[in-house]
């Protein structure tokens, strides 16, 4: 260790300073307010107030909306499960995470059928799948290839 190489604590700085102690603390006299105006004085106006102009905040066009009821379920399909797992798997969130079928667990997990137009999904093995949610179509495939669907919360 040498001199050059001391550096102070993290986070034992602060950016900010004090302002208006006298010329040598170099934000003297006027505090970096300038001379004279609304600006210079007390009780100016608040951060983004352009002099009466139209503020920037009210020229731009509103845009976009955010439902926060939302849910981020993530939608999985059988016929991933189908290649991905051996017969009498045990499949979970944690297990499809791991296998790499989904990259998040977002609010919840539904298992769907897999059907996709004309090409109807048979399952070939047996699986007990843990999911928040499954459809209709799903349930009845699992359990006619004998396996278990079951909701968890």
């Amino acid at each position: 260790m040498e001199l050059s190489n001391l550096r102070p604590a993290a986070g034992s700085t602060h950016s900010d300073f004090r302002r208006g102690r006298g010329h040598a603390s170099g934000n003297g006299k006027t505090a970096g307010f300038g001379h004279k105006g609304q600006k210079a004085r007390s009780g100016r106006p608040r951060a983004g107030f352009e002099g009466g102009q139209m503020p920037l905040y009210r020229r731009l066009p509103k845009r976009g909306f955010k439902n926060y009821n939302s849910k981020d379920i993530v939608a999985v399909s059988l016929r991933y499960l189908d290649e991905k797992f051996e017969d009498g798997a045990v499949i979970d969130v944690q297990t499809m995470l791991e296998k790499g079928i989904i990259d998040h667990a977002g609010d919840g997990i539904k298992i769907l059928s897999g059907d996709k137009g004309d090409h109807k999904l048979e399952l070939s093995k047996k699986f007990t799948i843990k999911a928040n949610a499954f459809s209709a179509a799903a349930k009845e495939k699992i359990e006619n290839a004998g396996g278990v669907a079951e909701v968890i919360e």
